[in-house]
């Protein structure tokens, strides 16, 4: 018995216990939030929003509670650990914002209905934790065996907050995306959204659905946006399970988020200017951090006061960000929208013949069809 309660209390067992508890969320959200489709709305959204935040600062509370439970020769780190989960948390919420842009955009290219956003979204987001987990790991395994990464990760965050400032708004058209071009290369695609299923049987042959295409295409884009946002969270912490557990946390919160502010992404129009600076501060700490320690500990700066320095400074631009966006207004529209966001269908591609990259119109019947999820 004092085995096995010795085991539960072990580093181990909360890893485990960690990801059952995600498997368990996402079960509930696919198979009883989700079993019927239907459009979200922002009453759900919203409720489904304050379930993850509440979810992520319990979290952090029982990492500042029982972090020396876990890991006793931290212990006294608990306080130190929980700042450091909700730090990098904050960052990742924020840049997802950017994100959901993108998704918005996505979905108006392929005309994707309401009723199957939320299909897409949680198919996105579990490839996005598979994904994130592989980039962690890395980004872990290459900073614990070269030190000298961490400046690597530091330039790029300052390079990328420079592109983000100077950056002029660009046309985002998914069209381009070389996923999608590979798909419609090799796969015969079923234009329409009459089934909710990834493959439709047409003429004895098998098709993919717009669906799953549509995933594809938001699943390459996030890996530019993890790109970003794992390294920053380097830049605040080491300790994977900190890095992991905050990036898990904002992940599985963001389906809800993009149904509560998709129809008010346009009001934030210098949250970019505030993700730059974010991004930049993060940057030089991860470069300056190991030459200013012994002068900042000279004068009373420990890494605790360090964490909690990045968490205001963080705070207090995404405040500065988000009041000045109210204040100035909505953000213009695309001067040039991507092709087909006006569309009732999504994008085709004429390929001529019949064969692998035709996209063929699902004809409105009531015949009965062999399909499969």
């Amino acid at each position: 018995m004092d085995d096995l309660l010795s085991w539960l209390q072990s580093p181990v067992a909360i890893w485990i216990a960690f990801h059952l508890f995600v498997l368990v969320m996402l079960a509930i959200d696919l198979f009883v939030f989700q079993r019927h489709v239907h459009a979200v709305s922002m009453k759900e959204a919203a409720a489904w929003s304050i379930v993850w935040i509440t979810l992520s600062f319990a979290f952090a509370w029982g990492i500042w509670q029982y972090w020396h439970v876990w890991y006793p020769e931290e212990a006294g780190e608990g306080g130190t650990r929980a700042i450091e989960f909700i730090t990098g948390y904050l960052i990742e919420k924020s840049l997802s914002v950017d994100n959901l842009f993108v998704f918005l955009v996505i979905f108006r290219y392929f005309s994707v209905p309401s009723h199957f956003q939320p299909r897409v979204l949680l198919w996105g987001i579990l490839g996005a934790l598979i994904m994130r987990i592989s980039l962690i790991l890395l980004g872990a395994t290459l900073l614990q065996t070269f030190h000298w990464m961490i400046y690597l990760f530091g330039l790029f965050l300052i390079y990328t907050a420079y592109r983000l400032w100077y950056s002029v708004e660009e046309e985002i058209d998914p069209g381009k995306n070389p996923i999608l071009r590979l798909a419609r290369r090799f796969f015969r695609i079923a234009d329409g959204y009459d089934t909710p299923h990834f493959w439709v049987k047409r003429d004895n042959r098998w098709h993919m659905t717009t669906l799953p295409v549509v995933i594809l295409v938001i699943e390459s884009t996030d890996v530019v946006f993890a790109l970003d946002s794992i390294p920053a969270i380097f830049g605040i912490t080491q300790d994977i399970f900190i890095v992991y557990t905050s990036n898990i946390f904002a992940i599985l919160g963001l389906r809800a988020l993009y149904f509560l502010l998709a129809n008010l992404l346009g009001m934030f129009r210098y949250l970019s200017a505030g993700l730059s600076l974010i991004l930049g501060f993060v940057g030089l700490k991860m470069i300056s951090q190991d030459q200013l320690t012994p002068y900042l500990e000279q004068v009373g700066i420990g890494t605790q006061a360090l964490i909690f320095i990045s968490l205001g400074v963080i705070s207090a631009i995404l405040a500065v960000s988000v009041v000045a966006s109210i204040m100035a207004g909505p953000q213009e529209p695309l001067e040039h929208p991507p092709q087909a966001c006006a569309t009732d269908q999504p994008p085709t591609d004429s390929n001529g013949a019949a064969g692998a990259g035709d996209v063929v119109q699902l004809e409105k019947t009531t015949a009965p069809r062999e399909e499969t999820p």
